[in-house]
């Protein structure tokens, strides 16, 4: 009896959890709510926009499926299921109808018909004592309501005062693995794989064959490259207008670097300084050294009309007020304008991290673009290229890639980490009327080595016609 009341809760539960996770996976796709956005004689929805068909049939087939893994006839699970939905939905009905918003949680109201329905259906199945019964209820109702508020209260809930993205579970669930700070005890077993591949499997392997050391020697031999870009369009004041461009420093991963980074820096002045993204080493744990990296390096930049940067799929949204306050100003999905007279003016659009995140968003970005600007596209990575040429886009600074690292030759780099061709992901490229340029990172990822490429801090000088050129 103990074994089937278990087998019971692990089927409502699972049923109970179906909604949300289609909702965490699937987020906007197929969510047409089941009441249609009708009203009910009071004013008020009948359901609210959270009860959706997708949920319902995700939560009937859940049910049905569970059921016979859990070696429940056909009938038993599938309409555990139906009637489950059933109470889950005259649970809304009653709250909207106490004037309740939809998503707000009601403890014991939330669950309490969605678990007591089914058994009307479990109890054909097998005789179970009415205390047996009660006691089962409210077990899953306090199961159900820990699952709710977490995903309402944690998932669904802004990390800081001005954040900056729309809330999706899918990100804040990504963002409390990498970045929670409290959950740094936590962070290697939530990181497994990158922990077992880069500090295990890639460090050792590099040690056995004696050329650990002379790739760190390669990470910190880091490269000045000077670049001219040609456009016809260009206002005529910027012409000649200088771009200091540094993307992946991760200064924290690799002693040496940032002081390497503060003697190129001084005799690299320009107009204005853009950094891709990626100033911490790991992808998981504390940022604080990153940070602290960071503001000692700033001074060392000598330009005029700012520093600007974006977030990469290293980074946490709670870096951006200590990175504003050290002086570099963080763009999500946002627009600056750089203006020379009253007139003429070129625009920088940041996007937020498309490759890990994937919560870039250009059309917010450009909303304050006018129509025809010369508009200079800084994102972490290459990989929106195509919706940045749609868009008008003039030139597509990114980095990412690191140039693959390590390279093998003549084959080139070993792994891009980038869902673009090749063409892409190193130095110029063009594609259309849009041209790029992929840096190669100042710093390194995952091991502080390279080999075969070298990590670099590019100057772009913009040019009001010719083609584009590279010189070192």
């Amino acid at each position: 009896m103990i074994i089937y009341g278990w087998k019971i809760l692990l089927l409502l539960w699972l049923i109970n959890l179906a909604p949300p996770l289609l909702a965490h996976f699937l987020e906007d796709q197929w969510n047409r709510p089941i009441d249609g956005g009708r009203t009910f004689a009071d004013g008020r929805p009948l359901f609210g926009p959270n009860k959706t068909l997708r949920g319902i049939l995700g939560a009937t087939v859940t049910g049905l499926g569970v059921g016979l893994v859990l070696g429940f006839p056909w009938w038993v699970g599938l309409f555990s299921a139906i009637l489950s939905m059933a109470g889950d939905l005259l649970s809304s009905f009653v709250k909207r109808r106490l004037g309740q918003p939809s998503g707000t949680l009601k403890p014991g109201l939330d669950q309490i018909f969605e678990g007591l329905f089914p058994f009307a259906v479990l109890v054909q199945f097998k005789a179970l004592p009415m205390w047996m019964i009660i006691g089962l209820v409210l077990v899953f109702c306090s199961g159900a309501h820990i699952g709710s508020w977490f995903f309402r209260k944690i998932l669904l809930t802004k990390p800081v005062g001005e954040y900056p993205r729309p809330v999706r579970s899918r990100v804040r669930f990504r963002e409390l693995r990498r970045c929670h700070i409290p959950l740094t005890r936590f962070h290697y077993w939530l990181n497994l794989e990158d922990v077992f591949y880069y500090q295990v499997l890639m460090k050792t392997t590099f040690r056995l064959l004696g050329i650990y050391e002379k790739g760190m020697r390669n990470a910190l031999q880091i490269e000045k490259r000077e670049i001219s870009l040609g456009f016809p369009d260009l206002p005529n004041a910027f012409d000649g207008y200088t771009i200091l461009f540094m993307s992946d420093l991760h200064l924290d991963g690799l002693d040496g670097l940032t002081e390497r980074l503060q003697t190129l820096l001084q005799s690299l002045p320009a107009d204005l300084c853009l950094i891709g993204g990626d100033l911490r080493m790991e992808t998981y744990g504390p940022h604080d050294e990153a940070l602290a990296r960071t503001a000692r390096l700033i001074p060392h930049i000598t330009v005029r009309d700012g520093i600007y940067g974006v977030l990469g799929n290293h980074d946490c949204i709670e870096m951006i007020e200590p990175l504003k306050t050290a002086g570099l100003d963080i763009l999500v999905n946002e627009a600056v304008a750089i203006g020379r007279g009253e007139v003429e003016k070129i625009w920088i659009v940041g996007l937020d991290d498309p490759h890990h995140y994937q919560c870039h968003d250009l059309d917010k970005a450009l909303e304050d673009v006018p129509p025809g600007a010369f508009v200079i596209l800084l994102c972490h990575s290459p990989e929106v290229y195509r919706e940045a040429q749609r868009h008008g886009v003039k030139c597509y600074l990114c980095g990412h890639t690191h140039a693959g690292q390590i390279q093998i030759l003549p084959i080139g780099p070993i792994f891009t980490h980038s869902r673009t061709g090749r063409r892409y992901v190193q130095g110029l490229w063009e594609y259309g009327n849009m041209q790029g340029y992929t840096s190669a990172g100042a710093g390194v990822s995952g091991v502080p080595v390279r080999f075969f490429s070298a990590g670099e801090v590019v100057r772009i000088t913009l040019r009001k016609k010719g083609a584009a050129g590279v010189h070192r």
